[in-house]
């Protein structure tokens, strides 16, 4: 069975202070106390079931002691005695094992303790721009305020009506050069990534299991696709099956940092787009994306929390895209994420700023739901390690941001020369 997110231990050792940290995130008080008292109720039957087990045992005992003495009559009424204790363990048993059953769905739904540097706020618009790039906002030309979707149609590089007729809205579909741009992206991202990360090609479909240990289930079921003959689940970023490769294994600190990278489409129903802005590349259900993910001792943590922001950053300006680093706020980050850094690019034919990457440190939160240990180098008892994601980068959004920002006055879109030489040297998509 996979552990709790949030060490019980804390809640019962330090109940006030867990409600004032989950209350940052405005999880309210009674969602805490409501753990606390499944956790006393389960542990008071675990102490009734005990008593009555070792009134049993003790019982059994006495009946062999009645045997050997002939006095059978004696060993019949203490059988008939256990019997009836049996009958009230059984009930305990399964009284405890509902108990264990809420304590453990009420801990799963809790999300992480925020780190004390998380800005404090409950929407968006708490959360703190750090930095933008460049310092002074670009100059956009009127041919840069092209909206990507009309772009995409009119070079013929992304076909949003016939990817529809094929999966339905919010489906896309890239064409000739768009594709090969899209191609171009991935390349280019894992191959600034090798240096340092190990590249994983994981499988696109889950068990259950495997998305309960990150956090996305069960609170996110709604936003998931699920294949229900097969209780697999499309996953919806390679931080899913890259956080439970290690799952219920310990690993020897001195491989840690162990650093990945993964390629792979990405799958979001979206639940909760119903009035939000769907055009285009803004908002799809499948999208590819290159991950940066990382096992980490504590102590590490944070200079690869920063190894991580820098790197998506660089590849930003590398590809001449302005963007804004965001610290997001204790309302804003994700259930599993302690701290959070997005990455956002201004597109101008859009005049949005679009979320292109979620870099975040998890903490013990999910190596405590996949039980992920690591051994010290001085011989202690193995501890938890923390873990870290985030997007370098996510391509629909980039690739939609890149369109816009590098169309031309003749309606051409000039390619960065950092992808140049993944598409054999092409420098633009002509009109």
């Amino acid at each position: 069975m996979l552990a709790e997110m949030i060490d019980i231990r804390l809640i019962r050792s330090d109940r006030e202070r867990v409600k004032a940290s989950l209350g940052r995130r405005g999880v309210s008080a009674g969602e805490v106390d409501r753990v606390a008292d499944a956790d006393d109720e389960a542990r008071r039957l675990i102490g009734r079931r005990d008593e009555l087990r070792a009134q049993v045992k003790e019982i059994s005992r006495q009946v062999e002691r009645s045997m050997r003495a002939g006095d059978l009559a004696g060993a019949e009424t203490l059988r008939s005695t256990s019997r009836t204790i049996g009958q009230s363990l059984q009930e305990i048993e399964v009284n405890l094992g509902r108990v264990q059953a809420e304590l453990r769905d009420l801990l799963l739904r809790l999300p992480n303790l925020p780190a004390d540097e998380c800005p404090d706020g409950l929407t968006s618009e708490d959360n703190v721009v750090v930095r933008s790039w460049p310092e002074h906002q670009p100059a956009y030309g009127q041919a840069q305020r092209v909206p990507h979707w009309e772009i995409g149609a009119q070079l013929g590089i992304l076909d949003m009506e016939r990817a529809a007729k094929l999966s339905g809205s919010m489906f896309p579909m890239y064409r000739g050069l768009g594709a090969r741009l899209l191609r171009a992206l991935s390349s280019f991202a894992l191959d600034s990534h090798a240096d340092a990360y190990e590249e994983i090609r994981p499988p696109s479909l889950v068990r259950t299991e495997t998305m309960v240990s990150t956090g996305h289930l069960p609170k996110f079921a709604d936003d998931a696709y699920h294949l229900e003959r097969d209780d697999l689940w499309a996953i919806p970023t390679a931080e899913v099956p890259l956080t439970s490769m290690c799952r219920d294994e310990i690993i020897d600190e001195e491989e840690l940092p162990l650093r990945l990278t993964a390629l792979t489409a990405c799958f979001r129903r979206e639940a909760g787009s119903a009035g939000r802005d769907t055009r285009g590349l803004l908002r799809v259900h499948e999208f590819d994306k290159v991950e940066l993910f990382a096992y980490t001792t504590p102590a590490q943590a944070a200079a690869q929390h920063e190894d991580m922001v820098n790197r998506a950053t660089s590849l930003l300006e590398i590809l001449g895209l302005a963007y804004r680093v965001l610290d997001l706020c204790t309302g804003d980050i994700g259930n599993s994420s302690a701290r959070t850094f997005d990455l956002e690019v201004y597109a101008p034919g859009c005049d949005q700023w679009l979320e292109v990457s979620s870099i975040s440190w998890c903490s013990d939160y999910q190596a405590r739901r996949a039980n992920i240990r690591y051994r010290p180098r001085d011989g202690s008892q193995p501890a938890l390690v923390h873990t870290l994601n985030g997007s370098a980068l996510a391509w629909a959004r980039i690739w939609a941001a890149l369109v816009e920002t590098n169309r031309q006055d003749d309606g051409s879109v000039a390619i960065p020369p950092c992808l140049r030489p993944y598409l054999g040297g092409i420098d633009r998509i002509p009109s």
